[in-house]
């Protein structure tokens, strides 16, 4: 039985199970610099450098947490910049952000796409997008799905690939840079049509999609004339 049958029979016998989420906060929108409108919505890439998607994650150690910087190309789903740091400072976010832009071609012109945390509005990460003429485009609100691609990324790296835990942010660090190459080279994605990011990142046009969700989301009851 393949994958899809084994999903379709799970769902059918209501035996699919949700992974629980440690309430571990990476995000602090309470500021006061400005947050940028979502500018791609119903938008989609057709080659790479066209959208990146940036978001944080957290990276449990033996007694505390560390965090991870990713910057995502949405069109190859490549990660094309990371950092695995102490803190969630603005320069921890930059470090991340010059891996991608070292590698970004100059006539190309990006839409980053984020969160509305404290580090992607800040003033130093923010001259940086404009020094390389980025557009910049963050969610609204704390739906999930206004960066579905990062929150992918981010499941399909700590489902699969990056340890539960670790000593110390060295050994993390050394193990997720390990782990982003075998995502970035040897993993496929049925997002891409079962193609490897790297490969897809050359490419140009539209990507078949061969993912299904298996999570439907539940229905809305409708309410009748008579019900308050």
């Amino acid at each position: 039985m393949g994958r899809d049958n084994f999903f379709s029979l799970l769902r059918k016998n209501k035996l699919l199970v949700r992974k629980t989420k440690r309430c571990v906060h990476t995000t602090d929108s309470k500021h006061f610099f400005y947050r940028y409108p979502n500018l791609i919505k119903d938008f989609t890439p057709l080659k790479a450098h066209e959208l990146w998607v940036a978001d944080i994650t957290y990276i449990p150690l033996k007694n505390r947490f560390a965090y991870l910087f990713l910057l995502t190309d949405a069109y190859s789903r490549k990660i094309v910049g990371h950092y695995v740091s102490d803190d969630r400072k603005v320069s921890s976010a930059i470090i991340a952000l010059k891996k991608a832009l070292d590698q970004k071609p100059a006539d190309s012109i990006v839409i980053h796409h984020s969160d509305r945390g404290m580090q992607y509005c800040s003033t130093l990460y923010v001259q940086l997008l404009q020094q390389h003429h980025a557009h910049i485009s963050m969610t609204q609100n704390g739906d999930p799905y206004e960066n579905a691609i990062a929150e992918s990324v981010n499941g399909i790296l700590k489902s699969e690939l990056i340890c539960s835990t670790y000593d110390d942010v060295d050994a993390a660090s050394i193990h997720i840079s390990r782990c982003i190459t075998i995502y970035n080279y040897k993993r496929r994605h049925s997002s891409l049509n079962w193609q490897i990011p790297d490969v897809v990142h050359k490419q140009q046009g539209p990507q078949i999609r061969r993912w299904k969700n298996y999570y439907q989301p539940p229905k809305k009851k409708e309410l009748s004339m008579h019900e308050p």
